[in-house]
């Protein structure tokens, strides 16, 4: 497959004076394009530290991170903005929905910040509503809705601007065992349907059978790492639990 993403000997430090936390130490790996590939780890393993760097929201203190084979690690900061937006998609475990706007609207602002036409961001908000079936709770507002609506409406967000990747941060964090189900069901999909990317944080390992690959996080270190193969989930989630008891 098609290598979309290289991270090589990536590190990311914190602290000063002395007392420094190496939150991230030499990881090195691949993602393929249309990948759909977890993260794991215990708290404090720098499963969050990884993705922040991985998403250009952090800066890597050392290594290099190549997308599309451009080393994304080298911009500076406003091209980096310029990158989030051109190619990247984010789900997070609290959905950050503004409840000031409508789910319609919370899902079109990323197009009006990459300042799209009004004709485009309205054809495309209203089918990737309909396409994640939440068209009848497009004109309400965050509060007036049901968590797995809100986590959808923070799918079609990450989704709308047509991302090359998707970065989800503990999806399922926030959901009963149902809606959980019922997320990564639908992640699955859009992986599959637009051949997006996605590259997921979870400790969770239900959450975590639906990648086709696994990256297992200790002390900042890539420890092991698991795939999915011609496995059925359910061997797949039994070989996770195995994984996490090594």
């Amino acid at each position: 497959m098609e290598t979309y993403i290289k991270v090589e000997d990536v590190e990311k430090y914190y602290g000063s004076s002395g007392i420094i936390t190496k939150a991230v130490e030499r990881v090195s790996f691949e993602i393929s394009k249309g990948e759909f590939i977890g993260i794991m780890g215990e708290s404090g393993s720098g499963k969050t530290s990884l993705l922040n760097v991985l998403a250009t929201i952090d800066t890597a203190t050392a290594g290099h991170i190549y997308f599309e084979g451009k080393d994304i690690t080298k911009m500076s900061e406003d091209v980096r903005s310029e990158f989030r937006k051109e190619n990247l998609g984010f789900i997070f475990q609290n959905f950050n929905l503004l409840d000031t706007m409508t789910l319609q609207e919370n899902i079109y602002m990323p197009l009006i910040l990459n300042e799209e036409k009004s004709n485009d961001i309205i054809k495309r908000t209203e089918e990737i509503i309909n396409i994640l079936g939440i068209k009848e709770v497009g004109n309400k507002y965050p509060y007036q809705v049901s968590g797995g609506q809100q986590q959808r409406c923070a799918c079609a967000r990450a989704l709308v601007n047509n991302p090359k990747l998707i970065l989800a941060d503990e999806p399922t964090g926030a959901l009963d065992p149902q809606n959980s189900e019922n997320l990564m069901e639908l992640l699955l999909e859009i992986n599959k349907k637009f051949k997006t990317t996605i590259l997921m944080v979870t400790h969770d390992s239900f959450s975590a059978s639906y990648c086709n690959r696994i990256l297992f996080l200790e002390n900042g270190k890539i420890s092991y790492e698991i795939y999915r193969g011609a496995r059925s989930r359910e061997e797949y989630l039994g070989a996770i639990l195995d994984a996490q008891k090594a």
